[in-house]
């Protein structure tokens, strides 16, 4: 009778414990969705480019339609998951999500691959704008410190898995499958949502800022499609030009609507500040510095080299994820207790040295030659992601912090697009001078590496430069840090 009575109690517990904390599964299911889906689609770019016979054009938008829409909708989908709900929003972007993935998957051609990821990028905006909310909703004291912590872990396992995950997925069952396998983990978070997650909107909700949403949008899209079709055509080729004026138009219409609006979608008063605005546009650079030649190595290793997708994701891409990791996960706690102008601006250094240590790639170079630079990357990224985020959140006041999250969360998307689409032109017009040939992709490559390098160079330099004021020796009240990302709890 008393074992039994035992079972009883052990049973009541696991059930309680469960219920407990399915908000922190559903929510760490649906980031983890978002965020591997960045980098999972890296390592299949070149069987999709030899299935639909794609060119590198077709190829960058497949990652920047995701970028772009997730980016331009985050601080939107924020406002309106307040307002109606942020347990609503949440179902209704993993649905999306899930919807889109499976058009992804049975795609015909890489057009509607494109649109497909657009759209899959709106369901993810919707996620990503709730999931701290849920989380500071659900849990207190301690237990909102230990979800915190875990949802912060999962970006880094969702920058670590997404490499690997995608080479075994395309290598052994094909690229689609790569799109197929989010249909059983959407529902599963959609069970864990419905069953543990409770309603919540904030006192006054906010309201959504259409005008400033479609002028910032159409700002980006057009920017990163001029850079885009420049490579492929020339920088004076007509079209290119009119996509950069159409997106300097629609930037000084997000300037202005946003200067004029009683409930900005990105309040500017916030950039006056310097070392805020340095430290977004740090933000902006490392994603592309760190994240944005990525595809172009993978089309090295596989289509020049010949390797399998899972080797591609072992050499290429996994060395500076699981080094970001390490760093976050040992060293995180430490790193906030210094300055950010040190450990920013030192690990956009590392991240620069990196890449220049990657760019000695010959006609005959192995995919072993990649990884010593991948590994100091990774661990430039690690000091840069976490602590750049807590001095943003530093540098707003306590009421700002939703609103400075998410600005940061949008450059950070923002800048992995213009990466993309910057060094995609530097790639594809040194192949275009070697006549594709090996030589030519291995120039290609390293001249994209030396941008890369550059460009983490110059933000290194300004942070060390104009992020003079040291840090606080805590973060603000009601801020909580996880790997690479802190959100506001209050």
């Amino acid at each position: 009778m008393t074992n039994l009575a035992g079972d009883i109690d052990a049973e009541t517990r696991i059930l309680q414990c469960m219920r407990k904390w399915s908000p922190l599964i559903a929510v760490c299911l649906g980031t983890f969705l978002l965020l591997v889906d960045v980098l999972i689609v890296v390592v299949a770019l070149p069987a999709i480019s030899d299935d639909f016979t794609a060119d590198y054009t077709d190829l960058q938008w497949v990652i920047d339609g995701y970028a772009l829409s997730l980016a331009a909708l985050v601080l939107g989908a924020g406002s309106l998951a307040d307002r109606f709900g942020r347990r609503r929003t949440y179902l209704i972007g993993i649905g999306i999500f899930a919807i889109s993935s499976l058009l992804c998957a049975v795609a015909p051609n890489e057009q509607a691959l494109i649109a497909a990821r657009i759209l899959q990028g709106f369901g993810g905006a919707a996620m990503f704008a709730c999931t701290a909310a849920l989380l500071n909703f659900t849990y207190q004291g301690r237990d909102r410190g230990v979800a915190f912590g875990v949802w912060g872990a999962v970006n880094g396992v969702a920058a670590a898995a997404g490499p690997l995950a995608g080479g075994l997925l395309t290598e052994h069952l094909g690229w689609r499958w790569v799109f197929l396998v989010n249909l059983p983990i959407c529902l599963v978070a959609i069970w864990f949502t419905v069953r543990g997650v409770s309603e919540s909107r904030a006192p006054r909700g906010g309201r959504f800022d259409l005008p400033g949403t479609i002028s910032f949008t159409v700002a980006a899209a057009a920017v990163t499609y001029g850079l885009i079709r420049a490579g492929d055509a020339g920088w004076t080729d007509g079209v290119a030009l009119a996509a950069f004026a159409a997106g300097l138009v629609a930037l000084v219409l997000f300037l202005r609507t946003e200067a004029r609006s009683d409930h900005p979608m990105l309040d500017l008063t916030l950039f006056r500040r310097a070392p805020f605005a340095v430290l977004i546009v740090a933000a902006f650079l490392t994603q592309a510095a760190a994240f944005g030649y990525l595809p172009f190595s993978m089309v090295w290793l596989q289509q020049v080299l010949g390797n399998g997708p899972v080797d591609a994701g072992l050499y290429g891409a996994l060395p500076m994820a699981a080094a970001a990791l390490v760093v976050g996960a040992s060293a995180g706690r430490l790193l906030q207790r210094i300055a950010p102008r040190w450990t920013v601006g030192l690990g956009l250094l590392l991240i620069a040295a990196g890449n220049l240590l990657q760019a000695r790639i010959g006609p005959d170079s192995s995919g072993a030659v990649l990884i010593p630079g991948l590994i100091v990357v990774g661990l430039g990224v690690g000091c840069v992601l976490p602590t750049n985020a807590s001095a943003v959140l530093a540098e707003v006041p306590r009421e700002r912090s939703g609103m400075a999250g998410g600005a940061l969360n949008t450059f950070r998307q923002l800048g992995l697009a213009f990466g993309v689409a910057i060094f995609g032109t530097v790639f594809t017009d040194r192949i275009a001078a070697g006549h594709g040939s090996p030589a030519g992709f291995a120039d290609g490559l390293n001249a994209t590496l030396l941008v890369a390098s550059g460009t983490a160079l110059t933000a290194g330099i300004l942070v060390l430069v104009l992020v003079r004021r040291p840090a606080a020796a805590d973060l603000p009240a009601g801020t909580s840090a996880g790997l690479g990302n802190v959100v506001p709890v209050d």
